[in-house]
């Protein structure tokens, strides 16, 4: 008889995050959620955890490390010199540019 493998994955069951938990995940991407969405959120991100590990089950050995999933292109390419904006023209639609410095300014995210 051929080599029979079976595997046994356990199950894990995740805990509903917390509202505390779902409000700290929402305050960290700017979001204001309703009471209602924050018990859907829980849901759902116990559901991605859950479904994580269970991706994480799945036996790998012998699969060689994927670089990238696109076969039809190579993953890295040598760089080439090609003509570009100038920085004032790429400033020049910019809504709030820092041209003397030759930057963009863009409104503050993180905390």
């Amino acid at each position: 008889m051929g080599d029979l493998r079976i595997y046994i994955f356990d199950i894990v069951e995740f805990a509903m995050f917390t509202r505390e938990q779902v409000n700290a995940v929402a305050a960290l991407a700017n979001l204001e959620l309703t009471a209602e969405e924050i018990e859907k959120c829980a849901k759902q991100l116990a559901d991605i955890l859950a479904y994580a590990d269970e991706v994480q089950q799945v036996d790998t050995r012998g699969i060689p490390p994927t670089a990238s999933v696109l076969t039809r292109f190579p993953a890295d390419r040598p760089d080439q010199v090609q003509p570009s904006l100038t920085p004032g023209e790429a400033l020049a639609n910019a809504p709030d540019p820092a041209a003397r410095a030759g930057l963009f300014k863009v409104p503050r995210v993180i905390g």
